[in-house]
């Protein structure tokens, strides 16, 4: 087992790091940019280095300085948490240059599942089902159109380095495709300097349902069911539960199936996610696979009453899995509280928070690193906080989910605790009946 692990992250992620190492027994090492000075993960680690000024590109995503801060503090592996350097190859094989452990994929899986049109031929090879379109990246406009044309309309094109939504364009007929492909391509360059593109069927009236799996270093992988992320602005998760209103028992242990198949085929080691689109007819389709720990990830661990984060360390360490998958044995919700004015477009919010109360009782967990007194710094994501409820059904759990939202006080910034108070009243919501369009026709009140 490890004797020492530095989590190359920031935020509520490095303080859930830091807790499950403290229970094993595992020493500590923060690392923090200038901004991060008084966050709660450098003082509840064990050591803490500092790695830069504030912005991420010379601190958090700073390589040298993170494999530095690992090899003056002896630290024998590093755990990147999500964001950041989690799914980036070049790191993950930095650190087995250094004979520093991953804890997370390798590098050659992380090529494999971190480029999404390699990810899709590589899933197609598996037998996983995947969304009709190009075989892999579009070689020029004339190819996709004759691509287009073979998929039918509507299309989506999507940047194959993509994430976040970036570089991706629905064209719902022929006239609208080369200004979609020019102006998709361009955003894809600035945002991830790489303009190639692939393209899928557009899913009408789809979920986002990821398939929560762990593997370990002898082949083996084991899913823990699924998560319903379909509640997202601009791509970007809001709140998911688990488990899916929309699932049956039949469609879970189909997509369990599929998940653990594509693992083993491309022999995963680590905790991840296999994401799928999901249509109204119950017809599911492989969308990307994440090689991290999701943000989500609390509300798989409260269903089945398992630490993820241990087994992602213990996997790490050579541990070999149990094999048996896992099904959700109650409800969970999980409502990310981000420094937003929802009222505003959800503008950022950052600033110096003047009082927190954080809500507590039976079946309420809050994931944070803010407390009263603390600096938002606008260089990060603005996530501050994941709020989970978790009973027996899913009407409880909404039900405890608005108490702990009434209790929940932030004050001196603006968050989105409104918006996700709205959100559970909302009777589409209630009736579980949302896609990823939900949040087009929601308004605030």
């Amino acid at each position: 087992m490890f004797k020492k692990i530095l989590i190359a992250n920031r935020g509520e992620i490095a303080l859930r790091v830091i807790r499950t190492c403290k229970e094993m027994g595992i020493k500590t090492v923060a690392v923090y940019s200038k901004a991060d000075e008084e966050s709660l993960h450098v003082r509840f680690a064990d050591e803490a280095v500092c790695i830069g000024p504030a912005p991420s590109s010379e601190s958090y995503l700073k390589m040298s300085n993170i494999i530095a801060a690992a090899e003056i503090t002896n630290a024998d592996a590093i755990h990147p948490g999500y964001g950041f350097l989690s799914e980036n190859a070049k790191f993950s094989r930095l650190c087995e240059e250094h004979n520093i452990k991953f804890i997370g994929a390798t590098g050659d899986m992380i090529d494999q599942m971190g480029d999404k049109a390699n990810a899709k031929s590589t899933m197609l090879k598996a037998g996983v089902p995947c969304v009709p379109g190009s075989e892999g990246v579009i070689q020029d406009f004339e190819d996709c159109e004759k691509v287009a044309l073979e998929t039918g309309y509507p299309v989506m094109l999507k940047a194959s380095a993509g994430g976040g939504g970036k570089g991706m364009r629905a064209v719902w007929k022929a006239e609208d495709l080369k200004e979609a492909w020019d102006s998709a391509r361009q955003e894809s360059k600035a945002a991830f300097g790489n303009d190639d593109m692939y393209m899928e069927k557009l899913i009408e009236e789809p979920r986002h349902i990821e398939i929560q799996i762990v593997g370990d270093s002898f082949g083996k992988a084991c899913h823990l069911s699924e998560r319903d992320c379909s509640v997202q602005r601009r791509h970007q998760k809001l709140t998911e539960e688990t488990p899916s209103p929309f699932m049956t028992d039949a469609l879970r242990n189909k997509m369990g199936e599929a998940a653990v198949k594509a693992s083993e085929f491309i022999k995963y080691e680590g905790a991840g996610t296999v994401e799928f689109l999901v249509d109204k007819h119950r017809n599911f389709y492989f969308m990307e696979m994440n090689t991290r720990i999701q943000v989500e990830h609390p509300i798989t661990e409260e269903v089945v009453n398992y630490d993820l984060i241990r087994e992602q360390i213990l996997v790490a360490a050579g541990v070999p899995i149990s094999g048996k998958n896992y099904f959700p044995q109650m409800h969970s919700i999980e409502c990310r509280i981000n420094a937003e004015d929802p009222y505003n477009n959800f503008r950022p919010a950052p600033g110096k928070i003047s009082t927190f109360h954080s809500p507590g009782g039976h079946g309420v967990r809050v994931d944070t690193h803010v407390y009263a007194g603390y600096m938002i710094p606008p260089n990060y994501d603005s996530m501050i906080a994941k709020l989970i409820t978790t009973a027996q059904t899913r009407e409880e759990a909404i039900n405890k989910m608005k108490r702990a939202l009434d209790e929940f006080v932030i004050e001196g910034v603006k968050t989105t605790i409104p918006f996700h108070r709205q959100l559970m009243d909302h009777p589409d919501y209630i009736a579980g009946n949302y896609t990823t369009k939900f949040m087009e026709d929601f308004e605030m009140k």
